[in-house]
């Protein structure tokens, strides 16, 4: 598949501190890579590198010539005055200002796929209503929609489900299952037994990364990527709990193919 980014060898962080280092990633169209990893280990600033927001202090970043609209991003922090008067469609449309000029006016085709998408999520009756009217749930799909309306190549999604209602989270995945037929996707999440059931590759961040080609991600991968997080799921998706990896025994509590209700 056709690389859309890749990062060779990078090192980065803050004011002269490196939280990344020595990182090797490369995105192809259709990915779906889930990005795992303790709070601290550098998954955030793994994001900020992707989208360009901060410089690598070492290595090279490749883009894709070919992608205008590489990069559509769902930030987990989604504070706003909610007393700035702008609409639910014009907070959408605003996902088109990086390729227009400061007065460039939105054309009758955008505009009515602004209205296509706040109808695909359920939104229409909204698209009117000041964003700072709706709740944290209807926030984020406004902003998703916002994040995808330039139809990028890779869509990026900080803990896409803070703020998701338990309702719509289901729908939500569902949607990123669609949306991937057309873009790649990198998402990061604590939720390791759900994004396991969608993601295609998953990618364990702690100061280093680890590439995993699979949604399979078992204890010894784990042990082996240096990552002490906790697995637990319920339903119909196999879990394992896992203690840190410098504890002098690993536990696995043997229900790989059990489920507990």
């Amino acid at each position: 598949m056709e690389e859309l980014i890749r990062l060779e060898n990078i090192d980065a962080g803050y004011e002269g501190k490196t939280i990344l280092n020595n990182v090797n990633l490369t995105i192809r169209k259709g990915d779906f890579l889930g990005i795992i990893g303790p709070n601290g280990g550098g998954k955030t600033t793994l994001l900020k590198v992707l989208l360009g927001i901060i410089k690598p202090y070492n290595g090279t970043i490749k883009y894709s010539t070919e992608s205008e609209n590489l990069f559509g991003y769902l930030p987990q922090n989604q504070k706003f005055d909610k007393r700035f008067p702008i609409t639910v469609t014009e907070v959408v449309l605003s996902g088109l200002m990086p390729g227009k000029s400061l007065f460039a006016k939105y054309t009758k085709e955008e505009k009515n796929r602004a209205n296509r998408l706040l109808e695909q999520y359920g939104l229409s009756e909204y698209r009117h209503s000041a964003i700072g009217d709706l709740s944290g749930g209807q926030v984020q799909r406004v902003l998703l929609c916002r994040a995808i309306i330039s139809n990028p190549g890779i869509l990026v999604l900080d803990e896409p489900t803070t703020y998701i209602d338990a309702n719509f989270e289901k729908e939500f995945y569902s949607l990123l299952n669609k949306l991937n037929q057309n873009m790649a996707i990198v998402m990061v999440s604590h939720d390791i037994g759900t994004i396991c059931s969608y993601v295609k590759s998953i990618a364990c961040v702690n100061r280093g990364l680890h590439y995993h080609n699979s949604n399979i991600i078992t204890n010894q991968d784990l042990q082996a990527y240096n990552c002490p997080i906790e697995l637990v799921s319920h339903g119909n998706i196999p879990h394992r709990v896992l203690h840190n990896h410098n504890a002098p025994h690993s536990h696995n509590c043997g229900c790989e193919t059990d489920n507990h209700k």
